[in-house]
């Protein structure tokens, strides 16, 4: 597979912001992308909050499979220092029980009657904008349906005992997992500009065989499960009459539809990945690692 990066100036910049405002910050709130928890969960956010207490949130919780949102929501909730909730922000009441969970994770800061401070971060088209807006009972952060619309650092203040900042999406300048690249590229949070269309749709096809067949056989009145990824598009393009002169399917309008479908739920409630995978692959990662030292030791 092709590595998928994406790190615009603006984000390089506001790393370097974020450091340094990082002292009068008392927790943060990360948004993740209920469909992909792991992969959006930046490393960077980690580095930057220096300890401090973090309220991990799985938004887009409608789009999201409810059986492994549960069991990412005990994944992150064993860490310490970390609370976890799944929302989606059209659901006012859950979302205005975030500033009690702010206050409930500094304590001290509550009982001496002072603000608590809350930084929100998260990568590009998690729904960040559209948090603060609704945390604010109005419309003050610009929202778009595409990555990288906040493009600097933001302060708001919160009425209800909190003063909140935002920050821009920002992404890590090397993604080294190969499936998290494409999870972010199907999700829509890295631009399509920046991406090979035709292999992320390729990616997303594998992925929807192995884990939801179901879902595309009843979105696409299939007769039967595609044997490959190829062959998905390719029937996706003759179901939705991507034709070309000749009977040719046109394989980026195929692609399109698929992706544009999935990234909008359309398909039903997908999740791309679980902890009990990303346990493995950190098992695997630190045995590798083990080797690598043994054989130069050896050498």
């Amino acid at each position: 597979m092709t590595r998928i990066n994406w790190f615009p100036g603006h984000m390089h910049k506001a790393r370097k912001e974020i450091a340094e405002v990082m002292d009068e910050v008392d927790v943060v709130i990360e948004v993740l992308d209920a469909r992909l928890p792991r992969s959006s969960e930046n490393p960077l956010v980690d580095q930057l909050r220096r300890g401090k207490p973090v309220i991990k949130l799985l938004n887009k919780e409608d789009l999201a499979d409810p059986q492994r949102t549960r069991e990412w929501l005990d994944y992150f909730n064993a860490q310490e220092g970390t609370l976890a909730l799944a929302l989606t922000t059209s659901d006012k009441k859950l979302v205005q029980k975030i500033p009690t969970l702010c206050k409930e994770a500094v304590p001290a800061r509550t009982r001496a009657g002072r603000p608590v401070r809350a930084m929100i971060m998260g990568i590009p088209n998690v729904g960040k904008s559209t948090l603060i807006n609704v945390l604010l009972g109005r419309k003050i952060a610009k929202v778009g349906n595409e990555p990288a619309v906040t493009k600097g650092q933001k302060k708001y203040s919160v009425h209800n005992g909190m003063a909140l900042s935002d920050t821009p999406g920002i992404l890590w300048p090397r993604i080294e997992d190969e499936d998290s690249g494409y999870r972010l590229a199907a999700s829509g949070a890295i631009k399509d500009t920046a991406i090979d269309y035709d292999l992320v749709a390729e990616y997303a096809a594998k992925f929807l065989l192995a884990d939801y067949p179901d879902y595309l056989v009843e979105r696409f009145k299939l007769k039967d499960v595609p044997e490959s990824a190829d062959r998905l598009i390719d029937q996706v393009g003759r179901k939705r009459g991507c034709l070309r002169p000749g009977g040719v399917v046109d394989t980026y309008k195929a692609a399109d539809i698929l992706l544009t479908e999935l990234r909008a739920g359309k398909l039903g409630q997908v999740t791309f990945e679980t902890p009990q995978e990303w346990e493995r692959k950190r098992i695997e990662a630190e045995q590798a690692e083990m080797e690598a030292a043994n054989e130069e030791k050896q050498s």
